[in-house]
């Protein structure tokens, strides 16, 4: 038998004027993150900055865990949708930008280094990371889809896998070495990944 869980804090979507002190508190906790990291992030200062009852944030996110998993939760949402430029290197090209340009901004990057460090210590946070990434992937996973349509990667090209060829050693220079993540990064990266594809690195054994 499959064990259920009870929903995370603040991870259910009401409406109306629910929606907004949500959406305040979340941008509060987005705020804290950039500015002060993970580990300060303190809920009596989240719910002053959303101009919310403290108790409301108390009673509904529980933690500051519990922030950062429904802040998670929307950013998945919320991010852009994938590109379609015509060509599979175009739209792997995107894709890089677009990471080394969340990662590079002074205020997401702050706020990506937060919760890389909430999910390194926290299981329900490592989860919510996880889904945020898989959410980010299957908006992408078209991209490749197309591609292979076009002939420009072998069938059966795991387009999961190649998308994550694309960011990974962009994500290692930002969150383990501490190295600038350049275009020329992203430009090799994005290279890199489209020659294994088309050599059937990723084609579903």
């Amino acid at each position: 038998m499959t064990e259920t869980r009870p929903a995370s804090p603040g991870t259910q979507r009401p409406g109306g004027r629910t929606a907004k002190v949500r959406r305040a508190v979340l941008d509060a906790t987005r705020d804290a993150l950039a500015e002060t990291g993970f580990h300060t992030l303190q809920m009596d200062r989240v719910a002053a900055e959303a101009g919310v009852g403290k108790t409301t944030v108390y009673r509904r996110w529980g933690s500051p865990v519990g922030l950062v998993t429904d802040l998670l939760h929307d950013m998945a949402k919320q991010s852009l949708p994938a590109s379609d430029t015509g060509s599979l290197a175009g739209d792997l090209r995107a894709n890089a930008a677009l990471v080394r340009e969340t990662l590079t901004d002074p205020r997401m990057g702050a706020v990506f280094r937060a919760v890389i460090a909430a999910a390194s210590c926290d299981e329900e946070c490592a989860r919510a990371l996880a889904g945020f990434y898989r959410t980010r992937l299957a908006e992408w996973a078209p991209v490749v889809v197309r591609g292979v349509e076009r002939g420009e990667a072998p069938a059966g090209t795991d387009p999961t896998e190649l998308l994550r060829a694309v960011s990974a050693p962009l994500y290692y220079r930002f969150a383990v070495t501490g190295e600038e993540v350049t275009p020329a990064v992203a430009e090799r990266a994005v290279a890199a990944a489209l020659a294994a594809a088309r050599a059937g690195v990723f084609v579903d054994a």
